[in-house]
């Protein structure tokens, strides 16, 4: 593995998960691999219209959306990547907002021509590998059990052609304002960087 893309969908600069995948990132680097971290909360991405432009051509590559913003760049990140890091907070149960609007835009990853019932993956088969980052402020272990924020980021890796490896949901978050990633979550995300390799 050469080349890894962290998405990060946390709104807070020097979070919990901002932590987290600074842990990711340097071992990573230690293990040779090269880590293009896109925090979305910097990258301009407007609503999905639902006009299904991008899922009209046959392929395995993406569609093209008509809209002129920074979701190209993202896919072109996408693509040029050899495994992924796919990491949000938990919002109201579920991933983040700037999170769900960036995976409603990868319906460029779904071949959907008018008059069929149902998309296609364009990437049927997981030829990457992706693991998985969440937080919250309960347990870890009722994130896992009540909160849908780790299906959606597996929805996400398979969408883009990725199949996850593991995953951490780093529990209890919200005791402090400002609160510090523990050496348990460290350790823990290390060892799925060593899984991803």
């Amino acid at each position: 593995m050469r080349r890894l893309l962290a998405v990060n969908g946390s709104y807070r600069s020097g979070g919990v998960m901002d932590q987290a995948i600074d842990v990711a990132v340097q071992a990573a680097t230690l293990a040779g691999v090269q880590v293009d971290v896109v925090n979305l909360r910097d990258y301009p991405i407007e609503f999905c219209r639902n006009c299904r432009e991008c899922t009209q051509q046959p392929g395995d590559t993406p569609g093209t959306c008509v809209q002129n913003d920074s979701m190209q760049a993202l896919v072109d990140k996408i693509e040029a990547a050899d495994g992924y890091i796919l990491a949000s907070p938990t919002n109201f149960y579920t991933v983040t907002a700037v999170f769900k609007r960036f995976m409603e835009r990868l319906i460029v990853y779904a071949y959907w021509p008018w008059g069929t019932p149902a998309p296609k993956f364009r990437k049927s088969h997981a030829t990457q590998k992706a693991i998985l980052i969440a937080s919250c402020a309960a347990p870890g272990l009722l994130s896992r059990l009540f909160f849908t924020t780790l299906k959606q980021l597996k929805l996400t890796a398979k969408t883009i052609g990725a199949r996850p490896v593991g995953s951490v949901v780093i529990g209890r978050t919200a005791q402090q304002e400002h609160p510090t990633l523990s050496e348990d979550a460290r350790k823990r995300i290390q060892r799925l960087i060593e899984q991803l390799m």
